[in-house]
């Protein structure tokens, strides 16, 4: 499993933001981040989002509590997974598609300096 991390490239913008970032505990390759980019037209929140919908599924069966005789603790990854998840696709789509251009008429100057 080929595995990169540099804030740099798309793929370690989505690890920083998913918390995939360690080598020895990775849950996605390079190839799979790619492809969660992919269909998310390079959008990295989106594809973020996507990444952390998959990988909270793999953990959907996964033990949520456990007690030690009188110690216990709960976790529950799966939903803050999916809360994270839907707070970067909120983030998406809160960044303009395109931002309005507006022409610089200082620029042109006048006719009659000329």
């Amino acid at each position: 499993m080929s595995f990169t991390y540099s804030l740099t490239t798309d793929i370690g913008k989505v690890r920083l933001l998913i918390g995939d970032n360690v080598i020895a505990s990775a849950q996605f390759s390079d190839a799979e981040i790619q492809v969660f980019l992919h269909l998310a037209s390079g959008n990295i929140r989106v594809a973020a989002a996507n990444a952390l919908d998959a990988w909270a599924a793999t953990l959907a069966n996964a033990m949520k509590s456990e007690n030690i005789g009188d110690y216990g603790y709960e976790k529950d990854s799966v939903a803050n997974m999916k809360a994270l998840a839907a707070d970067l696709r909120a983030q998406a789509k809160a960044v303009p598609v395109f931002v309005w251009a507006e022409p610089d008429y200082e620029a042109i100057g006048d006719p009659e300096d000329d």
